[in-house]
């Protein structure tokens, strides 16, 4: 067995454990979006981030990926994590802004802005279906291709592949095939129609080094009600 803190919580657990696993396991919520259970980690998104270590070395990982350490300190919700995990939903956001579960993700961690560059892409290159393909159906019929701004999806040299049964495994795990409901324009990257609300702790100094990871924020939920009845 490993021995670690993950929020201050001392906790055991065993050798081969990732980190969002044990975070899961203890009811720490981290979003994932190329992570999915029944397929092999693959960190893609960065989405799953958390802070490992103490002061100026402290640093970012990905929690899919990374195992659990004899003594590592974990924090799942610091500034930092809040801050990175922002920005990486601003950037998914600029790629495919029609998904709905990128939509949703960034309804959920109070993503009111999207600062750069639309690109109406179809694609953010999270790997899900790659691994579907290979571990689930066992088949490879499709993969990654090229690299950098030339990266892609599909199968070799573009021509027809004669081991793709049409199962649609593909499409069903894809977070941008699945539309969102509501905003039909494109350059509307927020849509806003789940009303986001502000995190009353995230504005507060002493969360410096740890923000609210209760889900649901019990501090937002009681502002949230304050706010019916006032109406």
């Amino acid at each position: 067995m490993v021995t670690l803190h993950i929020n201050g919580l001392q906790v055991s657990q065993e050798k081969g454990t990732t980190l969002l696993e044990a975070a899961q396991f203890l009811g720490f919520p981290i979003p994932t979006l190329c992570h999915m259970e029944g397929l092999t980690p693959y960190g893609a998104c960065r989405l799953c981030v958390v802070e490992i270590g103490e002061g100026p070395r402290a640093r970012l990982v990905t929690s899919c990926t990374y195992p659990v350490e004899e003594g590592l300190k974990v924090r799942t919700a610091s500034r930092r994590v809040i801050k990175a995990r922002k920005m990486i939903l601003e950037l998914l956001l600029a790629s495919c802004p029609q998904s709905k579960t990128i939509q949703d993700l960034a309804s959920a961690h109070d993503v009111k802005q999207q600062r750069f560059k639309q690109e109406h892409e179809d694609c953010i290159l999270c790997g899900r279906c790659v691994r579907m393909c290979e571990e689930q159906m066992v088949a490879k019929a499709i993969g990654f291709r090229g690299r950098g701004q030339d990266r892609s999806i599909g199968t070799p040299f573009d021509e027809k592949s004669e081991v793709c049964r049409l199962c649609g495994g593909c499409m069903f795990v894809c977070p941008v095939c699945e539309l969102r409901c509501t905003y039909t324009d494109p350059d509307k990257a927020i849509c806003g129609g789940c009303g986001n609300h502000s995190a009353v702790c995230l504005e507060k100094p002493q969360f410096d080094d740890m923000m609210c990871y209760m889900d649901p924020c019990v501090a937002c939920e009681i502002e949230n009600i304050k706010e019916i009845k006032e109406d």
